[in-house]
């Protein structure tokens, strides 16, 4: 027999929650849809401005390159030596200037980075000058840099480097404005012969500035004797003239780099030519950067843009780094952390702190003031 149980009735569903009432939406005015309206304009300027061009450039931290590097310095005609240190060439990059202007986002990123400087583009570029012209005028520096370096270098080392003296032009209101011509050749000072470049500067080392010298000159089939009176800034005379020398190297000296120009490099291409010459290893396992055109007697002349090679300097691990002493004024307040600057002006100085440093003897060198 099955036994019957009694079924109880489902119990009512629960009643549904009440949603919350909608909150009351405020009118739509005239002054909510202008202040949208404004606000959306000025958004929309904000951001067409800071695209907007600029006749501004900007200088950052370049690369560096290392002269004792494999294959940078190549010499053939005398021998060689190893190097354990880095000789470090610092470069500066450029944004911005004639036909690829900066936007105002870009400068005023520049304006916030204190290793950046941003200058107005005649500050950088010559005026009337395009980008192309700049870069071959700058590839033109360089290889004249090099030469410059090779002879200084040589010259440092005791190697006679001959050269023959073309005028090249003369400085407007000199004493040899007018007397000499494009194209001239010099041949003598005083009645000597000069058959280097470094016999001429001896030469004017002698002179005081005022005093009337005699060039002997060859123009084309003539043989001059040429008078001219000196200038200079009480320190050294000066003719007025610039040379374009050519020279007869006794070493054969090639440096292979691609993508860096001007004359800047000067200094550290003359350092390597140097070290690599010489078996003292001066560098001995330092690394060292530095900056500086090097004239063919050896004189360290002054650059721009020294604040961003010095940031570039500490960033690829240089600890010293050798400035030329006219540029001191710029170095100062610019040093990063870690780095020491130690100023020079002639290539014998920058030589002997490349040889102190190397022997842990540094702490002694001449800094900017």
């Amino acid at each position: 027999m099955t036994e019957m149980r009694d079924r109880q009735p489902a119990p009512p569903p629960e009643p549904a929650p009440l949603e919350d009432p909608a909150p009351p939406v405020a009118p739509v005015t005239r002054r909510t849809v202008t202040l949208g309206v404004s606000m959306l304009a000025t958004a929309v300027l904000a951001a067409v401005a800071l695209v907007l061009p600029t006749p501004y450039a900007m200088r950052s931290p370049g690369p560096t390159e290392d002269t004792l590097a494999q294959g940078l310095i190549q010499i053939e005609g005398a021998r060689t030596y190893e190097s354990t240190g880095e000789l470090r060439l610092t470069t500066v990059s450029v944004l911005g200037g004639p036909g690829y202007p900066m936007t105002a986002g870009q400068v005023i990123q520049g304006w916030l980075d204190p290793r950046r400087s941003v200058l107005p583009v005649e500050a950088i570029f010559p005026e009337a000058t395009t980008q192309e012209q700049q870069q071959e005028v700058s590839q033109a520096e360089m290889v004249s840099s090099q030469e410059s370096a090779t002879a200084a270098a040589l010259t440092e080392l005791g190697y006679k480097v001959p050269a023959v003296l073309d005028v090249a032009g003369t400085e407007d209101g000199s004493g040899a404005d007018g007397k000499l011509e494009e194209g001239d050749v010099i041949t003598a000072f005083q009645g000597e012969e000069v058959g280097t470049y470094a016999d001429l500067i001896d030469g004017l080392a002698k002179t005081e500035p005022g005093d009337t010298v005699t060039l002997g000159v060859r123009r084309g089939d003539r043989e001059l004797d040429v008078d001219i009176r000196t200038t200079g800034n009480g320190e050294r005379a000066v003719l007025g003239v610039f040379i374009d020398p050519r020279y007869e190297f006794p070493v054969d000296v090639s440096i292979e780099i691609e993508n860096i120009g001007g004359p800047s490099a000067g200094t550290m291409f003359a350092l390597g030519i140097i070290d690599k010459l010489t078996d003292d290893d001066e560098a001995n396992g330092k690394v060292i950067a530095g900056t500086g055109t090097m004239s063919p007697e050896g004189t360290v002349g002054p650059i721009g843009g020294i604040e961003q090679k010095l940031y570039g300097a500490a960033r690829d691990g240089a600890t010293w780094f050798l400035a030329p002493e006219a540029n001191c004024e710029q170095v100062i307040g610019n040093v990063p952390d870690g780095l020491h600057v130690v100023r020079v002006a002639t290539l014998a100085e920058a030589r002997h702190a490349m040889e102190q440093i190397g022997r842990d003897e540094g702490a002694g060198l001449p800094t900017c003031p």
